[in-house]
């Protein structure tokens, strides 16, 4: 599927292809909650990387977070890239290096019309605020930590993957 997305003032505009659109993975840890969730959580899709076009480049700024561990006797920097609007703060997509050929959207950014999931993945709940109330479907799978489940391996399991998304 193809998916078109823009920041809120229109400074920054973007396309990718994308095989797994479904927007169903909420996460609810605190970098992605202050960065991006309104709802105590961000849902990110993942597309491919070398299909990433960008008008407004020049507006893109990039947000590494500080990570704190348990037992870390500092913070680290994570690698991973969150992208957003210099001019309106819009978040847009992550990169990270590690997984180089992919490419996560908030979908939040993304302007197309995207399936409705038939279940949604909740992670991360062990970081989520305390205010925020889970609104799962019985459906809806729950994981205090990172589920085994990758995004590919969600949509191939129901059936989803766009084969042709370019």
């Amino acid at each position: 599927m193809r998916l078109e997305g823009s920041c809120h003032c229109g400074a920054v505009r973007f396309s990718l292809a994308s095989p797994h659109p479904y927007p169903f993975n909420l996460c609810y840890c605190s970098i992605c909650r202050k960065t991006a969730g309104g709802g105590g959580y961000a849902i990110n899709l993942s597309g491919l990387h070398d299909t990433l076009e960008v008008e407004g480049r020049e507006h893109v700024k990039v947000y590494r977070a500080r990570i704190r561990r348990e037992g870390d006797e500092a913070p680290h920097t994570s690698p991973g890239q969150r992208h957003f609007c210099g001019k309106c703060g819009s978040p847009l997509w992550m990169w990270d290096p590690r997984w180089p050929e992919l490419v996560h959207p908030l979908a939040s950014a993304i302007d197309t019309p995207l399936p409705v999931p038939p279940q949604r993945t909740h992670l991360l709940l062990g970081s989520k605020a305390p205010w925020v109330v889970i609104r799962a479907d019985p459906d809806d799978r729950l994981h205090e930590g990172f589920p085994d489940e990758s995004i590919a391996a969600w949509h191939e399991r129901l059936g989803l993957v766009d084969e042709e998304p370019r």
